[in-house]
């Protein structure tokens, strides 16, 4: 099923001309849980990936032996599906106890700090789908990466996260089992397969990047906080969930400088991976074809991912994609 963004509730390039020069187009990709194939674009689902072609990994060094065992997060999540879908709902004494079974702990001792482990497969776009995909000349499908513990970068709290792009057409023979790692930091990193209905809205800047004196006609033309009207921060700038483009929402950080480490060149937003697909500030973002179970719990988390602060950007160099990622956690 389609995925439709109602019209935003006022026209706020009406109210601010200025802000027609600063639009940009995103492509909300809509994940909704699903069965994608390797031909599919899709989070959390198999890859169309060579079979010839080595898995990618993390080799940055970190604790990387103790968390929760891959296997298990996927079989507590089977029987919870089927304790969801059966009637009456709830598990059973024997399901509830083997669940019990699946705690975190010092699973693979065995890991050295620097052993290679396998990246988790999050997603993959094709362009055909998200026509908004950069032109980097490597292919027409993109894979995203990411290690299934967040203890990389200067504070040791971060994702790592790889791309790589690929001909489709080019690919014979597809992995049939691609390589998991034995233990990840979190089960909220291994996205729930989901099939994608992208769909392309407008956004404009966030609110924080935007002149100051824009700023001040914007919340004079507001009102008080208490008015129950449009907000440009929840409701005329960036749309939540995930997407592809568009604009950074700076929602707990404030606006900070993100520039190429190799170039200087300023970083574009590439693929955001949001916990959730509206919340009640954003729920006039909400699709016209989830309203009707917008409030039924788990709703808008069809991924279950919530990596970093909850929000994720990675942004590619304009200039060079080769160049170093930015990551955005907000």
């Amino acid at each position: 099923m389609a995925r439709t963004t109602p019209p935003r509730p006022v026209d706020v390039e009406a109210a601010f001309p200025e802000l027609a020069a600063m639009r940009r187009t995103a492509t909300r990709l809509h994940p909704r849980r699903g069965a994608p194939t390797v031909h599919d674009s899709s989070v959390g689902g198999p890859l169309l990936w060579p079979a010839d072609e080595p898995w990618p990994v993390c080799t940055i060094p970190h604790k990387r032996g103790s968390g929760y065992r891959y296997p298990e997060v996927l079989r507590e999540r089977e029987i919870r599906e089927r304790a969801r879908q059966r009637n009456p709902r709830g598990t059973t004494p024997e399901e509830a106890q083997e669940i019990a079974g699946f705690k975190r702990g010092r699973h693979a001792p065995h890991l050295a700090d620097t052993d290679p482990i396998p990246m988790l497969a999050v997603a993959q776009l094709y362009r055909r789908d998200v026509p908004a995909l950069p032109d980097t000349g490597e292919g027409d499908l993109l894979q995203v990466f990411w290690c299934g513990f967040e203890r990389h970068g200067e504070s040791r709290y971060e994702p790592h996260v790889q791309l790589r792009w690929h001909h489709s057409g080019d690919i014979g023979t597809p992995l049939a089992e691609p390589p998991t790692p034995e233990v990840i930091g979190r089960p909220e990193l291994i996205p729930y397969q989901c099939v994608l209905h992208p769909e392309e809205v407008v956004e404009h800047p966030y609110f924080m990047t935007l002149d100051p004196a824009l700023q001040n006609r914007i919340d004079a033309w507001e009102g008080p906080e208490e008015d129950e009207g449009p907000q440009y921060i929840y409701d005329l700038s960036t749309a939540p969930g995930w997407k592809v483009g568009g604009y950074i929402s700076w929602r707990l950080t404030g606006p900070q400088p993100l520039d190429c480490s190799v170039c200087g060149t300023e970083l574009s937003p590439l693929l955001t991976a949001d916990e959730r697909e509206w919340d009640p500030g954003t729920a006039s973002w909400t699709p016209y074809e989830d309203q009707q179970d917008a409030r039924v719990p788990g709703a808008n988390v069809p991924t279950r991912v919530s990596v970093g602060r909850g929000r994720l950007t990675i942004a590619l160099c304009p200039r060079d994609p080769h160049h170093p990622l930015g990551l955005v956690s907000q």
